[in-house]
């Protein structure tokens, strides 16, 4: 097996961690989804409450104690989606520096490699003058 260089260890890693930004932001979507849904039953409890019909005034206290596991619930996911947002700026701000560093890494292997290839040209051409000079 070939040995990898750093610029495609490092590919390796960026494509990992935007693997783990995609999972984030995943998780984060799931999150926004499942609060909309609350949100939008709290808005159909509160109409119901406000309601002038009989039988939403018979469940008023009913209504009443599902606002608050409603709100509550609201509470919670809304904690849970600041983590999920926190955590998809952080890992796109590694995967961002993971992919800064292979571009440099890349840029050094490129330049070595030029390198190499002049001293290689003036290797050969050195070669090619002491055979045609005669000493």
């Amino acid at each position: 097996m070939p040995k990898q260089t750093r610029s495609e260890k490092l590919k390796r890693l960026v494509n990992m961690q935007r693997h783990l930004e995609h999972m984030a932001e995943n998780e984060l979507a799931n999150t926004t989804h499942a609060r909309r849904e609350v949100l939008d039953s709290l808005d159909a409890v509160v109409d119901a409450i406000g309601s002038l019909s009989p039988v939403h005034q018979i469940f008023s206290s009913l209504y009443s104690t599902q606002i608050s596991r409603l709100t509550v619930k609201d509470q919670h996911l809304q904690m849970q989606q600041q983590i999920h947002e926190s955590r998809m700026m952080r890992e796109k701000a590694k995967g961002d520096r993971l992919e800064d560093n292979m571009r440099e890494a890349r840029n050094a292997e490129n330049r070595e490699a030029d390198d190499t290839a002049i001293y290689d040209l003036i290797d050969q051409a050195m070669a090619t003058r002491r055979r045609d000079d005669p000493v």
